[in-house]
C-alpha cells in the first residue's frame, strides 16, 4: 500500500526532472521522504512561508553570498521539515553548489540536488502535482473501497474473524484483535508465520504503547486503535506496518506519525465494524432472551394461552408442538448473595449462569426455550424428537454445562476468534473479550470428607422434571424441575442431573406444598415455635431446632452448626421442648418435627 505523496526519489525519476540531469550532492538518506508540494523560491527567508514536506526549487540568485548565510538558509529549511532542495545551475552557481551548502545539507540529512541543465520549473511542478493528485485520487478510491467493504460487512453481520481477514487482505499486513487483558481474540498473519506473530504476545503487546486512541507506535511498528462503543472499550485492534519492521522517518506527514492515512482509515473502520457487530449481536441476543423469558413465564404463570406460546416459540425457531418436552432448572446451591455484597453481584451471577446454560444448549445441539425464571434459577424447556432421546439429551446438556463453567473459571480463550460469550463477553468481551463475574466458575473442591464435590458457593444444581408429550403439560414438568432443584439444595450428593427419585422425602413435600393438609400439619407441629420466634426475632429458635435435627440429634455437632456454646445450645433446646411440649430425645417426635421443617421450607419456597 503506497503513500499518498511521492518521495523525493520518485520525483527525481520524472521526465521533466531527468531532463535537467539531476545529481544528488547531499542527503542521500532522505530521498525516501514524501513530497507534499513543490515550491519555487528565490529569497533566503522562504522557510517562514513553508509548512513542511515541500520540495523547494531555486536558481540560487537570491541566496546569501556568505558561508554563514548559506548555513542558516539550509538550517531553516531543515528545521521546518522540507523534503529537499533542488538548485538549477547556470545562473548563480555554474559548476556546482557551494561546498558549504552541501556540507550543511549533509549534516542535517536534507537532500540537496543539482540540475545541471536548464529546466522550466513549471514542468516539474506540473508533473509532481499531477502525480500527487493521481495518488490522492487513487487513495480516495481505496478509501472508498475500505468504507464500502466494511459497510457490507456490517450489513451482513460478519463475525470478527471475517472482519479481521478483510483488514489483513486490504492492508497486506498482519492484524491482531486482543481484549483488554492482552489475550488474543482473533488474528490474521497475512501470509506470515502465525507462530512467530503470536509467540509471547501478551508481553509483546504490553510494550506497544501508542499515544492516543488511534496511533502508531514507531518503536514496535504497530498501528493501534481501541475497539469499543457506547463508552465501553473492550479490546484493541493492531496492524503491523511495515511488515519488515523498518520504521520510516519520525517526521512523517501522515497523521499517525509513520503509517499511511489509508491504513489509519482502514483500522478505524475495522474497529468500528467489530464494535457495531458486537452491539448488534448483544442486542439481538438480549431481545431473543426477553422473548424466551416471556414464553417460559407464560407457561409457568398461565399468563398467555398455550397455543399462543407454541406459535410464538415456533416463530422464534423453537418448535414445541409434537415434541417430547422436558423442564430443566439450573440454580446455584447457595442463594443470591445480593443482600450481602450488593444487587449487581447477584444479577451478574444470574446473567453468567444464564449465558452458560445457553452456551451449553448450543454445544449439546439441543432446541429449547431458556431464560432466568427468578432471582436464582435459569429454566429451560427442552424440545426433543422422541422420549427415547431424553436421558441422552440431559446427559449431554449436563456435561456441556460443566465444560462451559470450567472453561469460564479457567479463563481460557478459545482458538481463533473469541466466542460470543467471551467477545461479549471478551468482551465483555467479548465478545471474550472481560474477567469472569462473581459466582461464575469451576465447582469448589472438596473441603472435607462430608462435603461433595461441587457443593461450594459457586456450584450449581441441574434438575429435570418428568417428560411430557404436549405443551399443555409443560408447566407440570417445569414446576417439578423447580421443586426438585429446591429440594436438592441440601442433598450432599454431586449428581449430574437431579430427578424426582433422587430427592426422596423433600421432593415429595415439594410436590405436596399446596396441599392444605400438609400446611395444617406444619402449623400443628411448629406453630407455637413460629409464634415465639415472631415475638422474639433475636432468638430464632427454629434455626436451633433445624441445626439439632440436621445433625442427627447430636447436640455437640448441633451447637457447632448453630455457632453457639454447648450450654447455650442445651438451654435453647430445653426452651423449644417446653414451647412445643415434646420430648426432643424421642426418635418419633424428632422425626415428626424434621418432616414438618422440610414441609415448611417447601411451603415457603415461591
Amino acid at each position: 500500500m503506497s503513500a499518498v505523496f511521492p518521495t523525493v526519489r520518485e520525483v527525481l525519476a520524472l521526465d521533466p526532472v531527468r531532463h535537467g540531469a539531476p545529481r544528488v550532492v547531499a542527503g542521500d538518506d532522505g530521498l525516501d521522504r514524501p513530497v507534499r508540494w513543490v515550491h519555487v523560491a528565490e529569497v533566503p527567508d522562504i522557510a517562514t512561508l513553508l509548512g513542511g514536506g515541500e520540495l523547494v526549487l531555486t536558481t540560487g540568485i537570491g541566496l546569501p553570498g556568505d558561508d554563514a548565510g548559506l548555513r542558516a538558509f539550509i538550517g531553516d529549511l531543515a528545521d521546518v521539515g522540507v523534503s529537499g532542495l533542488v538548485v538549477e545551475l547556470g545562473r548563480r552557481y555554474v559548476s556546482g553548489v557551494p561546498r558549504v551548502m552541501a556540507a550543511a545539507a549533509e549534516r542535517r540529512g536534507l537532500p540537496l540536488v543539482e540540475l545541471r541543465r536548464a529546466t522550466p520549473f513549471v514542468r516539474i511542478t506540473e508533473a509532481v502535482h499531477a502525480l500527487i493528485v493521481d495518488a490522492q485520487l487513487t487513495e480516495l478510491r481505496a478509501t472508498e473501497e475500505i468504507h464500502q467493504r466494511f459497510n457490507d460487512l456490517s450489513v451482513e453481520g460478519a463475525d470478527a474473524a471475517e472482519v479481521i481477514r478483510q483488514a489483513a487482505e486490504l492492508s497486506g499486513c498482519p492484524v491482531v484483535l486482543e481484549n483488554l487483558s492482552r489475550q488474543v481474540l482473533g488474528y490474521d498473519p497475512a501470509g506470515e508465520s502465525a507462530e512467530l506473530l503470536l509467540d509471547g504476545w501478551e508481553q509483546h503487546s504490553r510494550r506497544i504503547r501508542p499515544a492516543g486512541r488511534t496511533a502508531y507506535d514507531p518503536d514496535s511498528g504497530w498501528l493501534v486503535t481501541t475497539v469499543g462503543a457506547r463508552g465501553q472499550d473492550w479490546g484493541r485492534l493492531l496492524l503491523r506496518w511495515p511488515a519488515s519492521g523498518d520504521v520510516p522517518s519520525a517526521r512523517a506527514i501522515e497523521p499517525t506519525a509513520g503509517s499511511p492515512t489509508r491504513l489509519t482509515i482502514l483500522i478505524e473502520r475495522a474497529a468500528s465494524t467489530l464494535a457495531l457487530g458486537r452491539l448488534i449481536r448483544r442486542d439481538a441476543e438480549g431481545l431473543e432472551r426477553q422473548i424466551h423469558r416471556t414464553l417460559l413465564t407464560a407457561l409457568l404463570d398461565h399468563s398467555r394461552p398455550v397455543d399462543e406460546v407454541g406459535l410464538r416459540a415456533k416463530a422464534l425457531g423453537v418448535v414445541l408442538d409434537r415434541r417430547h418436552l422436558v423442564g430443566v432448572m439450573v440454580r446455584h446451591r447457595a442463594d443470591d448473595p445480593a443482600g450481602e455484597v450488593g444487587p449487581e453481584v447477584g444479577q451478574a451471577r444470574l446473567r453468567d449462569l444464564s449465558e452458560a446454560v445457553g452456551q451449553a444448549l448450543r454445544e449439546a445441539k439441543l432446541t429449547a426455550l431458556t431464560s432466568a425464571v427468578d432471582d436464582n434459577s435459569v429454566g429451560a424447556l427442552l424440545a426433543l424428537p422422541d422420549p427415547a432421546a431424553e436421558d441422552r439429551a440431559l446427559s449431554a446438556f449436563a456435561s456441556a454445562l460443566r465444560r462451559v463453567r470450567l472453561d469460564a473459571g479457567a479463563g481460557r480463550p478459545g482458538p481463533g476468534v473469541e466466542p460470543a460469550r467471551a467477545a461479549s463477553d471478551a468482551s465483555r468481551a467479548a465478545l471474550g473479550a472481560d474477567p469472569p463475574r462473581a459466582g461464575f466458575g469451576v465447582e469448589a473442591p472438596r473441603t472435607g470428607g462430608d462435603v461433595p464435590r461441587g457443593a461450594g458457593p459457586g456450584a450449581v444444581i441441574v434438575a429435570a422434571g418428568s417428560g411430557v408429550s404436549t405443551l399443555r403439560e409443560a408447566r407440570r414438568s417445569l414446576v417439578e424441575a423447580r421443586q426438585i432443584a429446591e429440594a436438592a439444595r441440601r442433598d450432599r450428593r454431586d449428581l449430574p442431573i437431579f430427578r424426582l427419585p433422587h430427592v426422596g422425602l423433600a421432593g415429595l413435600l415439594h410436590l405436596l406444598r399446596d396441599e392444605p393438609r400438609l400446611q395444617t400439619f406444619v402449623e400443628r407441629e411448629l406453630g407455637a415455635l413460629l409464634e415465639y420466634d415472631a415475638r422474639h426475632p433475636r432468638e430464632q429458635l427454629l434455626d436451633t431446632l433445624r441445626a439439632y435435627l440436621e445433625q442427627g440429634r447430636n447436640k455437640s455437632a448441633g451447637a457447632a452448626a448453630a455457632h453457639l456454646s454447648r450450654p447455650a445450645f442445651y438451654e435453647r433446646l430445653a426452651r423449644i421442648a417446653r414451647i412445643l411440649d415434646v420430648d426432643l430425645d424421642s426418635v418419633e417426635a424428632s422425626l415428626s418435627l424434621h418432616v414438618a421443617l422440610l414441609a415448611l421450607e417447601a411451603v415457603r419456597t415461591p
